[in-house]
């Protein structure tokens, strides 16, 4: 299982606002981004892609990275490798974002404490489109 206890997951999902910037999310079908983002938008959720070919997906406008998005988001969801991550959710916290949650497979235990020491709530290691149904 991944971080974050059931409470910041309820929290993220039900309290911090509806607009997701989700990074790595391109109009490739077969990637879980694409996926992923669709369940969040069932469960009404914005969802802002963010990916280098700013391309629009599920109607919304893309964007090639958080800082180019002209209004707030609320939660920064993390698709790219964890190699990479780190940088993302620097630039979480540097947009003003509430929270920042790291996908299944995406790990970096260093950017998680800087997350949570910029006061952001933080996920690591799970999915969103696993969690939400799970909702009571």
């Amino acid at each position: 299982m991944g971080y974050g206890d059931t409470a910041t997951v309820r929290k993220i999902l039900t309290e911090l606002g509806d607009t997701w910037a989700v990074v790595g999310l391109s109009s490739n079908r077969g990637r879980a981004a694409y996926g992923v983002a669709e369940v969040l938008q069932r469960f009404g959720k914005r969802v802002v892609p963010v990916h280098p070919k700013a391309e629009t997906v599920h109607g919304e406008q893309g964007y090639a990275s958080l800082a180019d998005i002209p209004f707030d988001v609320d939660v920064v969801d993390v698709f790219v490798n964890g190699e990479l991550a780190g940088a993302v959710a620097d630039e979480a916290v540097a947009k003003g974002a509430k929270a920042v949650w790291f996908q299944l497979g995406v790990i970096d235990e260093a950017a998680c404490e800087r997350t949570r020491a910029a006061g952001l709530d933080m996920v690591m290691d799970r999915c969103p489109a696993i969690e939400i149904p799970r909702l009571p």
